[in-house]
């Protein structure tokens, strides 16, 4: 499982990607993010859902352990606001 450290970086960055932008409240925060969390995180898309995506879209061209650390690469460098 994905361990996610709740920072909420990947919500306030979403103009990285325009797979995201639907979220988007106009700013590259996700309209949903409250504080550090997601108000929806139970009903959240699946391009939120590391793991189901991993699943659904990634297992046939990559290992999990290689998705885990490409998305947390991601992480690293929405942190340290490196793009």
């Amino acid at each position: 499982m994905f361990d996610c450290d709740q920072c909420g970086e990947c919500c306030r960055h979403l103009t990285l990607s325009p797979l995201y932008q639907e979220l988007d409240r106009g700013d590259g925060v996700c309209k949903f993010l409250e504080g550090n969390l997601c108000s929806i995180y139970e009903s959240r898309p699946l391009l939120c859902r590391v793991d189901e995506s991993f699943d659904l879209f990634f297992q046939s061209t990559m290992s999990q352990d290689e998705y885990y650390k490409q998305n947390y690469e991601a992480c690293r460098k929405m942190k340290n606001h490196i793009f």
